[in-house]
């Protein structure tokens, strides 16, 4: 960045987002503004009121320093160590995959089918592959009284859901659970609710996928095998066992395997199949099984 004139912070917005769509950035106005406002220790919509102040020599360079690791590929979010997801902030490492808009979907279907059963007795939730925790913890949010286990391979991810669990102060109503998919849950639990964002990415997707993706974030959580269908396989008739009669499976998928996975949970025999929720961009994405 240039030392001549003064470099205000609408300035520095400028400069930035010009430098960051140079080097390729799907939102660079965007990302200039989360850095600016990491840099500054203030909310991204505070900027909008301090275009013409200067910005001291401390915080532009803070903001260099972000600027030049998001300049290489970091994604902002393990820049800045946190993301947005259903209107609260979890914490996010490259241990995690960074939450996406898609799989808010999982939770609006989660609350809309929690009201049929609420007030009978407390809502019981498993959710399987919980990388930050999400799913877990709004639901933990959003339905009261309910009780969540939440289960991740990785521990190195746990750590984080476990931060998370304790930011939102939800760490009394969700356990967390070390273990591939539902092992570490034993079979005679009945769960109303078990509620995943898998691995669905198939080995031929993942070698298409942006090179942020596939140099950033953790390719175990992402990919599931040749086919993609890998870890539904095995996750579906372990949820048939965990679900109780009437109990709800939902999997967020990708579009391209979503016809496969209605036809597995068919042919399982022990689920009814329902209408697949589609996301933002009318694209299948959440995938319903409830338990005979």
């Amino acid at each position: 960045m240039s030392t001549n004139d003064e470099w205000t912070i609408g300035r520095l917005l400028q400069w930035t987002s010009e430098y960051l769509g140079q080097q390729g950035g799907e939102s660079p106005r965007l990302d200039a503004e989360v850095l600016l406002a990491e840099a500054r220790g203030c909310q991204r919509i505070e900027l909008y009121t301090a275009f013409g102040e200067p910005a001291s020599e401390e915080v532009r360079a803070a903001y260099r320093e972000l600027v030049r690791r998001r300049a290489e590929g970091t994604p902002v979010a393990y820049v800045v160590g946190r993301r947005e997801f259903y209107s609260h902030t979890f914490r996010v490492t490259p241990d995690v995959l960074i939450p996406r808009p898609e799989t808010e979907f999982i939770v609006v279907t989660l609350l809309d089918l929690a009201k049929r059963v609420e007030g009978e007795r407390p809502i019981s939730i498993a959710d399987v592959g919980t990388g930050s925790g999400i799913l877990a913890i709004c639901a933990a949010l959003h339905i009261p009284g309910c009780q969540v286990t939440a289960t991740d391979i990785d521990m190195a991810a746990l750590e984080i859901a476990r931060h998370n669990t304790a930011q939102h102060g939800v760490g009394d109503r969700v356990e967390l659970l070390q273990g591939d998919l539902l092992a570490p849950i034993a079979a005679e639990a009945g769960f109303d609710f078990i509620v995943s964002n898998p691995p669905y990415v198939s080995q031929a997707e993942w070698e298409s996928l942006a090179t942020e993706v596939r140099d950033h974030e953790p390719a175990t959580a992402l990919v599931a095998g040749p086919t993609g269908m890998e870890v539904i396989e095995r996750l579906a008739p372990q949820a048939a066992q965990h679900l109780r009669p009437g109990g709800w499976l939902l999997l967020e998928v990708s579009p391209m395997i979503e016809e496969h996975v209605r036809e597995l949970l068919v042919n399982d025999g022990r689920f009814e199949v329902g209408t697949t929720v589609k996301d933002l961009a009318q694209l299948p994405r959440v995938v319903l099984g409830q338990r005979n």
